[in-house]
């Protein structure tokens, strides 16, 4: 099946430095890319892949699992960590839940993770109804483009497959029993405005994780998809300070791109 134009992954051969960057439920990297290449533009390697099941149609993720799209990044930052001296690891939504799994399961292999609006629950009677609504119903609507600037459009699914909904519930709940396991430095960055993860979560996530070195930034000009949204910028630059804190190479001229 054909990717949607806009929802490639994208990749970038720099310097010694990778980030691997996650997108969310339903989405693609055309949430991400903009981000990705702000940060393949100042030398640094970036991987953005496309989930499985993700970016063509929603009847393709109806057949993918959280396993499925866990793999894929899993594979990612293995890849990165063969030629990078250090990878970071960011992610929106539930990408953000597959980057704290990486962290907490990679260990020292990960040196630092940014989430934005990270998600942790499915939250609401759905989250009771899916085991058995999954059976006799296919698709609930989507969630995609909750984006406060004008004209702003996240490439996503207009509709849920509840099958994959109720293995995002799974996942959920696998990765918030690891969160203690994650020890790396952590910026979180939240919309208090969210119309699709409420701020329990990011909540949840801060008084799960047993980082000590952690940073919240609140995105007030923003909805759920702030990387396309008024505070993209603010991403960007707050997450590349955060990895020039934790890796002295990066920004010094000749060294983060290797030449």
């Amino acid at each position: 099946m054909p990717v949607l134009p806009g929802a490639e992954p994208f990749r970038h051969e720099g310097g010694e430095v990778g980030v691997l960057l996650c997108h969310g439920f339903t989405g693609s990297p055309q949430s991400m890319r903009p981000w990705a290449e702000y940060l393949a533009e100042r030398g640094l390697t970036v991987a953005l892949p496309l989930l499985p099941g993700h970016g063509t149609r929603w009847e393709d993720m109806q057949l993918t699992g959280w396993q499925d799209w866990y793999a894929e990044v899993d594979r990612e930052l293995r890849a990165l960590r063969e030629r990078c001296a250090q990878v970071f690891v960011f992610g929106l939504s539930m990408g953000g839940a597959l980057a704290l799994r990486l962290a907490a399961r990679h260990g020292d292999e990960v040196s630092g993770v940014v989430v934005v609006n990270p998600g942790n629950k499915v939250h609401g009677l759905a989250a009771y109804a899916l085991p058995v609504a999954r059976h006799f119903v296919r698709t609930a609507p989507g969630i995609a483009s909750d984006i406060a600037k004008e004209g702003g459009l996240e490439i996503g699914y207009d509709k849920v497959p509840l099958h994959a909904a109720h293995s995002l519930r799974r996942f959920f709940q696998v990765v918030d029993r690891e969160l203690p396991q994650v020890t790396q430095p952590m910026l979180l960055l939240r919309s208090p405005q969210d119309h699709v993860v409420p701020p329990a979560d990011s909540a949840r996530v801060l008084s799960r994780v047993s980082s000590t070195d952690v940073t919240e930034i609140l995105l007030e000009q923003s909805y759920h998809v702030a990387t396309l949204d008024h505070d993209a910028d603010r991403i960007f630059e707050e997450s590349y300070a955060f990895i020039g804190r934790l890796a002295p190479s990066v920004g010094k001229e000749g060294t983060a791109t290797g030449g």
